[in-house]
């Protein structure tokens, strides 16, 4: 079993960063993918950034230039840097953790809160 704790959500005014992490522990071995996701109120949860055990990344197009994922896995965290934040970033953003060999997003965290207001 992995727990996902997130950290780092908040209010920032637009232009600005913020940098979220998600620390996994339990069985982190048997982690493959993370990735981070992002609701907004009224809307459906939507990718925001991937990344495998061995460093490849992908982003929604949103965020493309934007945020940066990054991992330590002799941390067993997992890091969002989010620059030049715009209102439309705000949202509650999930870190996600996908077990070797699974086809789905298995462990969820519980979310932070990120707010941009313009």
């Amino acid at each position: 079993q992995v727990q996902l704790v997130e950290s780092g959500g908040g209010l920032v005014q637009a232009g600005g960063s913020l940098r979220l992490s998600c620390a996994a522990s339990g069985s982190f071995l048997t982690i493959n993918d993370m990735g981070w996701y992002r609701q907004a109120p009224g809307k459906q949860r939507e990718v925001v950034a991937t990344i495998t055990s061995g460093g490849s990344t992908n982003y929604a197009d949103s965020v493309k230039g934007r945020f940066t994922i990054s991992r330590d896995n002799a941390k067993n965290t997992v890091y969002l840097q989010m620059n030049s934040l715009k209102p439309e970033d705000s949202a509650v953003y999930y870190c996600a953790a996908k077990p070797t060999g699974a086809t789905t997003w298995t462990y969820w965290g519980q979310g932070t809160q990120v707010t941009v207001s313009s």
